[in-house]
Protein backbone atom coordinates (compact mmCIF):
# COMPACT_ATOMS: atom_id res chain seq x y z
CA UNK A 1 0.00 0.00 0.00
CA UNK A 2 0.97 3.34 -0.97
CA UNK A 3 1.44 6.33 1.67
CA UNK A 4 -0.50 8.90 -0.14
CA UNK A 5 -1.32 11.28 3.29
CA UNK A 6 -0.25 11.93 6.28
CA UNK A 7 -2.19 13.48 9.28
CA UNK A 8 -1.95 15.31 12.80
CA UNK A 9 1.90 16.66 11.71
CA UNK A 10 3.84 19.50 11.90
CA UNK A 11 5.93 20.18 8.47
CA UNK A 12 9.15 22.20 8.50
CA UNK A 13 8.24 24.99 5.49
CA UNK A 14 12.20 25.51 4.28
CA UNK A 15 12.75 22.52 2.78
CA UNK A 16 16.39 20.75 2.77
CA UNK A 17 18.49 21.15 -0.78
CA UNK A 18 20.97 18.86 -1.53
CA UNK A 19 23.33 17.83 -4.59
CA UNK A 20 22.52 21.20 -6.16
CA UNK A 21 18.75 20.67 -5.91
CA UNK A 22 18.81 17.14 -7.45
CA UNK A 23 17.16 16.32 -3.94
CA UNK A 24 14.70 18.34 -2.00
CA UNK A 25 12.96 17.52 1.22
CA UNK A 26 10.55 18.39 3.73
CA UNK A 27 11.26 17.52 7.92
CA UNK A 28 7.88 16.42 9.80
CA UNK A 29 7.40 15.73 13.07
CA UNK A 30 4.51 13.72 15.03
CA UNK A 31 2.72 14.81 17.73
CA UNK A 32 5.08 11.76 19.94
CA UNK A 33 8.18 13.90 18.54
CA UNK A 34 9.41 10.93 15.84
CA UNK A 35 10.62 12.11 12.82
CA UNK A 36 10.41 11.74 8.74
CA UNK A 37 10.84 13.60 5.52
CA UNK A 38 9.65 13.45 2.29
CA UNK A 39 10.74 14.32 -0.69
CA UNK A 40 11.83 13.58 -4.52
CA UNK A 41 15.04 12.83 -5.92
CA UNK A 42 15.51 14.09 -9.67
CA UNK A 43 16.89 12.17 -12.11
CA UNK A 44 20.95 11.72 -11.13
CA UNK A 45 23.38 9.57 -9.08
CA UNK A 46 23.73 10.27 -5.81
CA UNK A 47 25.32 9.15 -2.24
CA UNK A 48 23.51 9.58 0.67
CA UNK A 49 25.62 8.67 4.50
CA UNK A 50 23.08 7.75 6.99
CA UNK A 51 23.40 8.23 11.03
CA UNK A 52 20.52 6.37 11.88
CA UNK A 53 19.11 3.34 10.03
CA UNK A 54 16.30 4.45 7.66
CA UNK A 55 13.83 3.02 5.77
CA UNK A 56 12.78 4.74 2.23
CA UNK A 57 9.62 4.44 1.16
CA UNK A 58 8.84 4.92 -2.54
CA UNK A 59 5.19 6.83 -3.15
CA UNK A 60 5.60 7.82 -7.20
CA UNK A 61 8.45 6.88 -9.50
CA UNK A 62 11.34 4.66 -9.03
CA UNK A 63 14.81 4.27 -8.44
CA UNK A 64 17.76 1.99 -8.04
CA UNK A 65 19.60 1.73 -4.93
CA UNK A 66 22.76 0.21 -4.00
CA UNK A 67 23.52 -0.46 -0.61
CA UNK A 68 27.09 -0.06 1.23
CA UNK A 69 29.32 -2.86 0.44
CA UNK A 70 27.69 -4.51 -2.80
CA UNK A 71 27.60 -4.27 -5.83
CA UNK A 72 23.99 -4.80 -7.08
CA UNK A 73 21.39 -2.41 -7.75
CA UNK A 74 18.12 -3.06 -6.66
CA UNK A 75 14.90 -1.56 -8.05
CA UNK A 76 12.07 0.66 -5.43
CA UNK A 77 9.12 1.10 -7.13
CA UNK A 78 5.62 2.67 -5.58
CA UNK A 79 4.79 0.89 -2.38
CA UNK A 80 8.09 -0.51 -1.70
CA UNK A 81 10.11 0.08 0.56
CA UNK A 82 14.07 -0.42 1.40
CA UNK A 83 16.43 -0.55 4.70
CA UNK A 84 19.48 1.43 5.09
CA UNK A 85 21.99 0.81 8.54
CA UNK A 86 22.53 3.63 10.40
CA UNK A 87 26.41 4.83 10.30
CA UNK A 88 26.42 3.60 6.61
CA UNK A 89 25.57 4.99 2.86
CA UNK A 90 23.51 4.35 -0.04
CA UNK A 91 23.78 5.31 -3.33
CA UNK A 92 20.55 5.98 -5.64
CA UNK A 93 19.91 6.28 -8.93
CA UNK A 94 17.21 7.96 -10.71
CA UNK A 95 16.80 7.48 -14.45
CA UNK A 96 15.39 10.30 -16.86
CA UNK A 97 12.67 7.89 -17.98
CA UNK A 98 11.49 8.28 -14.51
CA UNK A 99 11.19 11.94 -14.06
CA UNK A 100 11.45 11.18 -10.41
CA UNK A 101 11.80 8.93 -7.25
CA UNK A 102 8.84 10.46 -4.33
CA UNK A 103 9.98 9.03 -1.18
CA UNK A 104 9.20 9.03 2.59
CA UNK A 105 12.47 8.40 4.62
CA UNK A 106 11.15 6.94 7.90
CA UNK A 107 14.25 7.52 10.48
CA UNK A 108 14.99 4.95 13.64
Amino acid sequence: MITDHIANISVTTQANVYFDGKCVSHGITFADGSKKSVGVVLPSTLTFNTGAPEIMECVAGACEYKLAGSEAWLTSTPGEKFSVPGNSKFDIRVTPANEAYHYICHFG
